[in-house]
């Protein structure tokens, strides 16, 4: 499986949830997530997609803990079978 095939499936299962998966495109910072994921009642948080049993880069681990750092949920997806998981949790956090 592909990291390409689990970001779709993860745009179209928050699009069904009525929220917005926006691609992120890292202008001058790199190492940010892939996308950022909006959800009724102001729920944001951030997603890194990577293949299956892969890990983020040491520059993606330093972006994700600042992130956690200001208070952003921020998530790696590496399957398909998280993507409910992670909505669920977005929109109750």
């Amino acid at each position: 499986m592909r990291e390409k095939y689990i970001e779709q499936r993860l745009v179209s299962k928050v699009k069904k949830h009525g929220g917005l998966c926006l691609k992120l495109a890292s202008t001058g910072l790199d190492g940010i997530p892939d996308r950022m994921v909006l959800m009724s009642k102001g729920k944001i948080a951030f997603v890194e997609l990577k293949a299956p049993k892969q890990k983020p880069r040491k520059l993606q681990l330093v972006r994700i803990k600042k992130l956690k750092e200001m208070g952003f949920s921020v998530y790696v997806l590496d399957n398909v079978e998280d993507i409910g998981g992670v909505i669920d949790d977005i929109q109750t956090t």
